[in-house]
Formats: C-alpha cells, sequence, structure tokens
C-alpha cells in the first residue's frame, strides 16, 4: 500500500493549487479524481475574473492548471472514485471504488466541489440526457438555431446563457427571482437578440412525450401559468456538495458540507478542505485556489509536526 504525507481528492482548482503548495512544502503528494482534473471549469465557456488572465476558456484553464502541477515528480494523479476516508490517528485511510485500492498518507485535503441541483420535477428524469442538460458548454452546439431555455439567474446561468444566446435562435431565462448575476453580465444578457426573462417563476413541468417540447411554470406574484415551446432546456439553480464519502467522518454540516476554520482545517486532525465543498460564501475559481494554497500549508505544518 502506497504512502503519501498528503492525499488531496478532488483536481479542480483547490485540489490543484494544494497539490503545487504541497509539493512546494517537500511532501509527497497524491491527487485522486474520478473524472477529468479540472472540475466544473472544463464545462465554463469563459472565465474573465481570474485575475492576470483575463478572458479564457474553462477548460484551457483547467489544462494550464494540472501543467503546472506535472512540473512537480513528488504530485502523482491518479483517477480513482474515493468511497470512504478513515482517521486512523496519525495515518489516515483512503478507500476507492476500484478494486478496493487503498492509499494512506499522514494528512488528507477533501477538495471534491459540488455538482449541480435538481428541480425534481416531472418530466426532469424522463428527459435528462435527452433534452435537459446541466452544461451548455458541452450539449449548446446541438441547439444551433433551436429555441432554448435557460433555468436560473445566478452567475453560470447568466454566463451560460450569453454564450448560448450567439448560437440559438431564441433562448428564454426563467428563474425563481430576479436576475442575481454580477450586474456587468446581467446588462449585456438583456441587451442581448432572441432573450426573454421571466423572473419570479416556479418550474411546474416539463412537456414532451418521445421528446422534450416545452417548459410549464406559474407566476410566484400572480400565480399565472405559462408554456414556452423549446428544443432543449439547461438547468442552473444551484449546487450540491459532493460530500457523501465523508459522512462518517463527522466533519459535514447539515448541508453537507465541509465545516472548516480559517486554515482550512476540519475537526478531525490531519483532515483539511478546500474549494467548493466548505461553508464559504463566495465560490469561485480564485477563491478555491487561494483555499487549496491555505490547506496545502496548514496540511504540511502538520505533517511537520507529527
Amino acid at each position: 500500500m502506497a504512502q503519501y504525507d498528503l492525499i488531496i481528492i478532488g483536481a479542480g482548482p483547490a485540489g490543484m493549487t494544494a497539490a503545487i503548495y504541497g509539493a512546494r512544502a517537500d511532501m509527497n503528494v497524491l491527487m485522486l479524481d474520478k473524472l477529468a482534473p479540472g472540475g466544473q471549469i472544463i464545462n465554463t465557456n469563459e472565465i474573465q475574473n481570474y485575475t492576470g488572465v483575463g478572458t479564457v476558456n474553462g477548460a484551457e484553464l483547467a489544462y494550464q492548471m494540472f501543467e503546472h502541477t506535472q512540473q512537480f515528480d513528488t504530485i502523482t494523479f491518479d483517477y480513482a472514485t474515493v468511497k470512504e476516508v478513515i482517521d486512523n490517528g496519525k495515518e489516515k485511510l483512503v478507500r476507492c471504488e476500484e478494486d478496493d485500492k487503498e492509499f494512506t498518507a499522514s494528512s488528507v485535503i477533501l477538495a471534491t466541489g459540488t455538482r449541480p441541483r435538481c428541480l425534481h420535477v416531472t418530466g426532469e428524469d424522463k428527459f435528462r440526457g435527452n433534452g435537459i442538460s446541466w452544461c451548455a458548454i458541452c450539449d449548446g452546439a446541438q441547439y444551433r438555431d433551436k429555441d432554448v431555455v435557460v433555468i436560473g439567474g445566478g452567475n453560470s446561468a447568466v454566463e451560460e446563457s450569453i454564450f448560448l444566446a450567439g448560437i440559438v435562435k431564441s433562448l428564454t431565462i426563467v428563474t425563481m427571482f430576479d436576475l442575481t448575476a454580477d450586474p456587468i453580465a446581467c446588462d449585456k444578457l438583456r441587451a442581448m437578440d432572441k432573450v426573454s426573462i421571466y423572473p419570479y417563476q416556479d418550474i411546474l413541468e416539463f412537456i414532451g412525450d418521445t421528446r422534450l417540447e416545452g417548459v410549464r411554470f406559474r407566476s410566484t406574484k400572480t400565480g399565472e401559468e405559462k408554456t414556452v415551446s423549446c428544443d432543449g432546456v439547461f438547468e442552473y439553480i444551484g449546487l450540491t456538495p459532493t460530500t457523501e464519502c465523508f459522512k462518517d467522518l463527522g466533519v459535514l454540516n447539515q448541508m453537507g458540507y465541509v465545516e472548516v476554520n480559517d486554515r482550512m482545517a476540519s475537526k478531525v486532525p490531519g483532515i483539511f478542505a478546500a474549494g467548493d465543498c466548505i461553508t464559504k460564501n463566495l465560490r469561485q475559481v480564485i477563491t478555491a485556489c487561494a483555499d487549496g494554497a491555505i490547506a496545502a500549508q496548514e496540511a504540511s505544518h502538520y505533517v511537520q509536526n507529527l
């Protein structure tokens, strides 16, 4: 069984930054992820607020980050689905689904991020992956010159709507509140042709027999119902932390996020966390990277003092 100074679970911006800082602190680092490195930024068309970079494609930024990690001989990356982390005091055991693979380390950083939340209304399961998507960058091209609905009004919804508005026939935004994204992005979206916005709406159902044909929703202010015909839907209604495999550690709050202090330390000595899976107010690429740097620095101090 391989032994490491630090195991990082998750290879998004937080995890990759933690790996770099861990290597620079002379730690032997293992970084695990069940998917390609990058986390959610792989599915982001444009990132415009990462300091010093300007506008950059999310997948391109993810690739640059991963290439940076590979400049260190002491960082190992492995594809693995972590199913359990066990605290054995000075040694932490990480057990994976693939062939019951196991790794041990003196410290662990949890950086598994989040995944898109679902509406759980009629028709959603029926058209999942066949008309309903959570990734405009992945699936937007198939709706070129077609009618599309985006559900949500936050940063992700607005940024991906701007991308979609450039290729679709018509774009309808349906959101529970109003647009809550950065004002500059909201103004840009509102000024675009082919865009209609319906704020303060509840989604009631997705309509269609063999294919998605429309979305029915109701105003939370007037009670009026409306159905919009469409060929595709993209949902951006929030996130759920990907932390189920940590439930037995006793580090999660009621919402499933990892509780940490300002040094990214959980209540379990040697277990740290970083990025979107922790309790925090702002979930952005730049804050995830900052979390990762702090977590790795603190993990280094912890290991040195064992």
